[in-house]
Order: C-alpha cells, then sequence, then structure tokens
C-alpha cells in the first residue's frame, strides 16, 4: 500500500512542482478529501503572502473548513507532498481528519533546506532557556479567560 500510486497525492505533488516553477513559493502541496473528492487544495504561500504560517497543509485545512462550513475535518483524509512539519502537524491534530498520507519524509526535506529538527529540539527545553525565551507573566490574571469559558452556556467544545 505504502507505494501505491495515488491520483491524489499526485495532485499534491504537481501542486508543489508548480508552485516551485512558478515562483509562488516552496515545493509543498495538499489537498484534503470528503467522501473520495478533493474539497480543498493548498501550496505553500509563505514567501507570496509574507505569512509564516501559510504552508501547504494549514492552507488546504483553511480552505477545506471554509468549503465544509466546520472547524474540523472529520471523514475527511489529507494528501501531502511532504511528511508534516510541527507546526502542520499541530493544525492537523487540531482539525481532526480521518487519516494523513505524505510523499517525501522530514528527512528529504531537510536535505533540500527545509529542517524543522530545531523545532522538536526547542519543545523538549523549558521555555526559558529556548533560543526564543519564553516567559510567563500575569497568569492568574489571564486564567479569566478560562473561568469565563468553563462558565459560557452553549459554547462549541473542540
Amino acid at each position: 500500500m505504502p507505494n501505491m500510486p495515488s491520483p491524489f497525492m499526485q495532485r499534491a505533488i504537481a501542486l508543489a512542482v508548480q508552485n516551485v516553477q512558478s515562483g509562488a513559493g516552496g515545493p509543498f502541496g495538499a489537498v484534503v478529501l470528503k467522501d473520495g473528492r478533493i474539497v480543498a487544495e493548498g501550496v505553500n504561500r509563505v514567501t507570496q503572502t509574507n505569512d509564516p504560517s501559510a504552508h501547504a497543509e494549514v492552507v488546504a485545512i483553511r480552505e477545506a473548513c471554509r468549503a465544509l462550513g466546520t472547524f474540523q475535518l472529520h471523514g475527511c483524509e489529507i494528501y501531502t507532498s511532504c511528511e508534516p512539519c510541527p507546526m502542520c502537524l499541530g493544525a492537523i491534530y487540531w482539525a481532526r481528519p480521518d487519516r494523513v498520507f505524505f510523499a517525501a519524509t522530514a528527512a528529504d526535506a531537510a536535505a533540500a533546506g527545509f529542517d524543522d529538527g530545531f523545532i522538536y529540539e526547542e519543545l523538549r527545553r523549558e521555555p526559558a532557556r529556548r533560543k526564543i525565551p519564553m516567559t510567563p507573566i500575569m497568569r492568574e490574571e489571564a486564567l479569566a479567560a478560562f473561568r469565563a469559558w468553563r462558565e459560557q452556556p452553549g459554547r462549541t467544545e473542540y
């Protein structure tokens, strides 16, 4: 099954190649399927939009959620031209698709200059010891938002 040709993966890879050839962005493409049909596509738009979160998977997830009118992608599959980075992996878990298929690996991306291994290392460090130091302040005041959330009748859980 891992090497079985897939028209959906072929589309994700074609989007990645076209994105590079057009000069629009990085070598990443993704598609989201629901009931066997593509409901959204995404390509890396980081440099095109000056948005560091505009990775192909995130773009595709945003488009799929808009198209489907939901913030969760139950019943969907994501095909992405490369193994998701930590940010995209987080977005995927929050979106909750049924399955993700990827083509190139994180090691392949690193060999091309897209190495996200340092992020995994940073996550293991104490916040104050990260390359971008993170300092907690005003925690008690911030807890008011969580109290308000818990007390909100009819809130939408996610």
